[in-house]
């Protein structure tokens, strides 16, 4: 069934933008996407009107108070928890480290970390900081040339003494998706804690915490339409057992145990909107919805509106691998097509650094990235740092065909200048 969400092009104000060359066109989504006005208007209304900070005995700080309990029912909406597993941070990489540190109290010689060498160094470097525990951290290995993971690897290291699991849903680098469910279950197997880092997968398709059975789940609401606010999913009884490091007036309960000091009152008042636009999706696609009848009607348009986002990303993604792997000189990294993965593609032309290719693009008004991404070890794995890394373009649902054909038709033009 083909879904066409380009309609909803009309509610983010970046898109009317316009350069030398055409409208700006934005394949830069892996690294956030673009914002609807109805979130801007969220964050300029919060900062007008009703800027303060929380628990006072005055209007605008009950405000902000519903504001934040609004953006935990919406975030419980959009994972499939309850509200009082949802934290607010920085981003997810000050929410992980913060998170790690508390695990890390309970840590020692003997306990064994799993990580992997697919993930964004942020679902990587809080754990092997905790090395200075005593603890051992090991990485399970990349699968080439289809950077998958691993998965025999992976099992094999989830050994008895393991203590933590920390694995990516989705690689922000090539697209791989990764079998959460799988890995959980294995981690719950061994009595670890699992961590889900789903900051990527989270713009691309609809989040089930209790059924993937995840302890932890993080991702940050600036990538899939909100404002820059990283999100702390808890299973109660994990977050309940969480010693967190907090000041002393910090009420020790869940969620608010580990969001010590002021939050992003701003941010946090575009999270609910942006889950709205994207309900918004789900009630003009009723065929996406879900039929199940114990869930809310929000958590229905929500995971129809996903899974909207889903079925035209990925229509979308077949032509721009069709375009992608006609152009002479050009490598794309990850997975086929054919097999489970986002619609995020990295590639390499022969001859050029990764820097210079995006540059090109740019020039013409078309928006992607290069480098490595976070996903460092991935990207020395695959032997790239001498040509800058990968250059990547990703999909969100206000992207279109004709801007993939003028993707096309550059790097087509830089690729035979570059022979």
């Amino acid at each position: 069934m083909e879904v066409d969400l380009s309609y909803c092009r009309k509610e983010f104000p970046a898109l009317q933008q316009k350069g030398k060359h055409g409208p700006f066109v934005y394949l830069d989504g892996p690294g956030g996407t673009q914002v609807p006005k109805s979130v801007i208007d969220a964050v300029s209304n919060y900062l007008a009107f009703e800027n303060s900070n929380t628990h006072g005995s005055f209007l605008t700080s009950r405000r902000t108070d519903q504001h934040l309990e609004r953006a935990r029912e919406a975030m419980a909406d959009f994972l499939g928890a309850d509200p009082t597993e949802i934290a607010f941070g920085n981003n997810m990489t000050t929410l992980n480290y913060a998170l790690s540190r508390a695990i890390g109290r309970r840590l020692g010689r003997g306990d064994r970390i799993v990580i992997t060498d697919l993930d964004h160094e942020a679902n990587r470097g809080p754990w092997l900081a905790l090395a200075e525990t005593g603890a051992e951290v090991v990485s399970a290995r990349i699968l080439l040339p289809s950077c998958k993971l691993d998965m025999d690897d992976l099992r094999e290291k989830i050994t008895p003494g393991t203590r933590v699991v920390a694995v990516g849903y989705a690689s922000n680098a090539v697209g791989t998706l990764n079998d959460v469910k799988t890995i959980c279950g294995w981690a719950q197997e061994a009595g670890a804690i699992s961590v889900v880092d789903a900051v990527h997968y989270a713009a691309h398709g609809p989040i089930d915490v209790k059924k993937i059975g995840c302890d932890f789940l993080l991702c940050s609401a600036y990538k899939f339409f909100g404002p820059h606010v990283g999100v702390l999913y808890g299973d109660a009884g994990a977050f309940d057992s969480l010693e967190t490091y907090k000041v002393l007036p910090q009420d020790e309960r869940r969620p608010y145990k580990i969001e010590t000091g002021t939050l992003n009152h701003e941010g946090i008042a575009g999270i609910a909107p942006a889950i709205e636009f994207v309900a918004s999706l789900g009630e003009r696609h009723p065929e996406c919805q879900p039929t199940a009848q114990e869930i809310s009607r929000r958590r229905r348009l929500i995971l129809g509106g996903m899974d909207a986002i889903h079925r035209y990303e990925s229509q979308l993604a077949r032509h721009v691998w069709k375009t992608l792997t006609s152009i002479p000189g050009l490598k794309v990294y990850g997975p086929s097509i054919d097999e489970p993965r986002c619609p995020t593609f990295s590639f390499t032309i022969d001859g050029a650094h990764a820097e210079r290719v995006a540059a090109y693009l740019g020039e013409r008004d078309i928006f992607v990235w290069d480098g490595d991404f976070y996903a460092t070890t991935l990207v020395r794995t695959l032997g790239l740092e001498r040509v800058g890394g990968l250059v990547r373009v990703g999909l969100a649902p206000y992207n279109t065909e004709e801007e993939i054909n003028r993707l096309g038709a550059v790097l087509t033009e830089f690729a035979m200048l570059h022979r």
